[in-house]
């Protein structure tokens, strides 16, 4: 049961992150990182795919190694989180667009604190 839910989970992420390389706000390499994640509980060998992958398993086994994220990662991390706050003070009223507008200065912060591969 438990491998089953991780491999439904793992294919999730991956559509998910095949998705976000078209939709310019959905990130893929997080869906990446998590999909492999659930892949290393429930498929040794989707996770090697991901592993081996040429444009994801670097930002993989940078993550898994240092909780790495490349500068170019951050910055699209960030703007995504600035255009995601303005939405919301645009849209949202108070005191409603507060609660993106703390998300997105607290994941922020914590992307940019990362370390960079």
């Amino acid at each position: 049961m438990r491998r089953t839910f991780y491999l439904l989970a793992g294919f999730l992420s991956l559509g998910l992150g095949a998705v976000g390389a078209f939709l310019p706000l959905l990130p893929t390499v997080p869906f990446m990182i998590l999909a492999a994640f659930c892949f290393a509980r429930s498929s040794p060998a989707w996770e090697g795919r991901l592993l081996e992958h040429r444009h994801f398993g670097p930002h993989i086994r940078r993550w898994r190694e240092r909780g790495a994220v490349s500068r170019r990662g951050k910055k699209a991390a960030l703007a995504a989180f600035l255009f995601s706050a303005i939405l919301a003070l645009i849209f949202s009223p108070f005191p409603w667009f507060l609660i993106p507008l703390a998300a997105a200065l607290i994941g922020g912060t914590w992307i940019w604190t990362r370390p960079e591969g």
